[in-house]
């Protein structure tokens, strides 16, 4: 039955509304909600496929956890948005901020250069392996100094932990693996937990930009971001970023 049908009825509704209270009071994610199966699916058209990078892994998820996934997603970007607890270079997954806001950034700066005749440089990075290097002891610690909840940072305490998948490929189906390190990318909570990682070191990063005296700015895009500043010349420009 879809899901859409179910949540009509509204005793159905009003039982998952209650297990997600239930979750955030008791800062506990069930087990059930964390196991998956893993879809390895070639990538189509490759001469060979010698390489984990030529496969696609698909997460399939139990609908009704990715569902209460959502709702605790949404109230805790909306505690973030209301306690300043996102850094305002972040422009990539976060509801109503996208990749088409970094580039009317980008655009504004650059225009706002040439008024001035300077110019733009910029640096793009990459925080290699992002995901699944993710810390969760810290998160816990970044959560706390965020004002979070204490329910809430208990929860993500047990929602981070004994995650299982099952790998699939074709007739074949793996036993279940334990994947109790990093976040998985694309889920529903990844967004806001990686916000409030990132925010932490970005201001970090902006003070110790502003404490070396380099007119240097920021955007973020999730683990990738970029260094803009400006000058007469490219030469001075570019020597404050490389």
């Amino acid at each position: 039955m879809h899901l859409k049908i179910v949540l009509k009825d509204k005793t159905c509704l009003k039982n998952i509304i209650a297990i997600t209270n239930i979750c955030i009071e008791l800062g506990f994610w069930p087990l059930h909600f964390k196991i998956s199966l893993t879809i390895i699916i070639p990538k189509l058209n490759k001469s060979s496929y010698n390489s984990p990078k030529l496969f696609r892994l698909i997460v399939l998820l139990n609908t009704t956890g990715k569902l209460i996934k959502k709702v605790i997603g949404d109230r805790l970007l909306f505690h973030a948005i209301t306690n300043n607890s996102i850094h305002h270079s972040q422009l990539r997954g976060l509801k109503f901020k996208s990749i088409i806001d970094a580039d009317i950034a980008l655009t504004h700066f650059i225009c706002m250069g040439w008024v001035k005749y300077m110019s733009t440089s910029t640096l793009a990075f990459n925080i290699a392996q992002f995901f699944p290097f993710f810390n969760h002891h810290l998160l816990s610690l970044i959560l706390i100094k965020a004002s979070v909840d204490s329910c809430i940072v208990k929860f993500f305490s047990s929602y981070l932990v004994n995650r299982r998948t099952q790998y699939v490929w074709n007739n074949f189906s793996s036993h279940f693996i334990d994947i109790n390190v990093g976040v998985g990318q694309g889920l529903a909570l990844s967004p806001i937990l990686l916000a409030f990682y990132l925010a932490f070191f970005l201001h970090i990063l902006e003070n110790w930009l502003k404490n070396l005296n380099l007119q240097i700015s920021l955007l973020s895009f999730v683990d990738d971001g970029l260094l803009i500043t400006q000058s007469k010349s490219f030469e001075t420009s570019n020597s404050c970023l490389y």
